[in-house]
């Protein structure tokens, strides 16, 4: 039996597959209209969706699909196609691709499924502040011609690149290969396994973010010579793991290529977090007064992930790679930042959002309540 979810939509045909319980539900990837966050949300499939699912019983024999709604639902709530995700989501990495072969004027590009023009500005505000387009709107040499290189996301290839300059590459090439696998945290449904599970989990935890708490389970996991009885010890996942030693091999490769330095920070955890907010500043936020958190690109609420380890810590700035969307909008992946560190490290992005979100006049508080607390310890003493 299968519970359908995207994997029962592919023409993927597995024997033995003879009953599909279609919940009518599924995790997309969308951005938020207005502020430019990739979201992902649960959603209502489409009649095409659900169609495709029931084809997954009974390729090989006879099958019964059971359909967790009514037929009334099927026909007047569920959609007839699924938005093509052109539509939908973040199109930085299109865009990239698609100045990298020469085709400059990207918003009279004919795509077969034409996307918003907001979508395409928010894409070229972001590759333009990451330093990948000059102010003709044409790819830089060499940052935006080795980005569009490498073989992720936009966002990470400028984390990368950054890395070489602060000398952290053998950390920030670990992080990306982790971010780029499913999660190796394992969470088992009995309550006693899953309360241990957590005590396991909060063992590789450090106060800087989550970040570099892939890092140590990464390096933990490589001090243990890859041991598959290490990770079930601990309820990680193993094949998650191998699979970021192999992505970790490959972007090396492409370090190497690009003549990116390779060389270790050393435990120097600043430089790896500035390389961070190097590629991901866009998604910088800052706390509230009622504990969620202000993106600086749109007003949207957002809240940190149960999961995170930072989530009783409540940071005053904190950098996060995904929003998930259940109850409420959580931030996945968090890295505690420094405000100021914006404006070093993106200065076209700081001066575009300070205006409307008053970064500068946040950080500058910040630093002076941190002077005027280094005056009253001093007076202390």
């Amino acid at each position: 039996m299968v519970v359908a979810t995207n994997v029962a939509e592919t023409s993927l045909t597995i024997d033995g597959i003879v009953y599909v319980v279609d919940t009518g539900f599924v995790k997309l990837r969308s951005m938020a209209p207005g502020s430019g966050l990739s979201q992902l949300i649960v959603t209502p499939i489409s009649q095409a969706s659900a169609n495709q699912r029931a084809g997954r019983a009974g390729r090989v024999r006879p099958g019964v699909c059971y359909r967790l709604y009514t037929e009334s639902a099927f026909y007047d709530v569920l959609p007839k196609r699924t938005v093509p995700e052109m539509q939908r989501t973040d199109l930085a990495n299109v865009v990239l691709q698609l100045k990298a072969l020469g085709i400059d004027d990207v918003l009279h590009f004919n795509f077969l499924s034409p996307p918003p023009p907001e979508l395409l500005a928010k894409a070229l505000e972001l590759l333009y502040a990451t330093g990948a387009l000059d102010d003709y709107c044409k790819l830089t040499k060499p940052i935006g011609v080795t980005m569009a290189e490498f073989p992720v996301e936009p966002q990470m290839a400028r984390m990368l690149i950054a890395s070489g300059e602060m000398k952290c590459s053998e950390e920030v090439m670990t992080i990306a290969a982790m971010l780029s696998v499913p999660s190796i945290f394992l969470f088992p449904s009995s309550q006693i396994a899953r309360r241990t599970a957590e005590v396991e989990k909060a063992k590789f935890a450090v106060r800087e973010g989550d970040h570099l708490t892939l890092l140590n389970v990464f390096n933990s996991f490589m001090l243990n010579n890859k041991n598959p009885q290490w990770c079930h010890d601990r309820y990680l996942n193993y094949k998650a793991l191998k699979k970021a030693v192999e992505v970790r091999r490959q972007l090396n490769k492409y370090l190497v290529r690009f003549k990116i330095p390779v060389a270790s920070c050393e435990g120097k955890t600043e430089a790896i977090r500035k390389a961070i907010v190097s590629g991901f500043f866009a998604n910088a936020a800052q706390i509230q007064p009622n504990g969620s958190y202000k993106p600086v690109r749109g007003s949207q609420e957002l809240w940190i992930h149960p999961g995170s380890s930072l989530y009783n810590a409540a940071p005053k700035w904190v950098v996060f790679h995904e929003v998930v969307f259940t109850t409420k909008n959580f931030m996945r992946e968090l890295t505690v930042i420094d405000p100021f560190w914006l404006s070093e490290l993106a200065p076209q992005f700081y001066e575009y959002q300070s205006a409307s979100h008053g970064i500068k006049r946040a950080a500058e508080q910040e630093q002076a309540q941190a002077s005027q607390q280094s005056k009253k310890t001093r007076h202390l003493f």
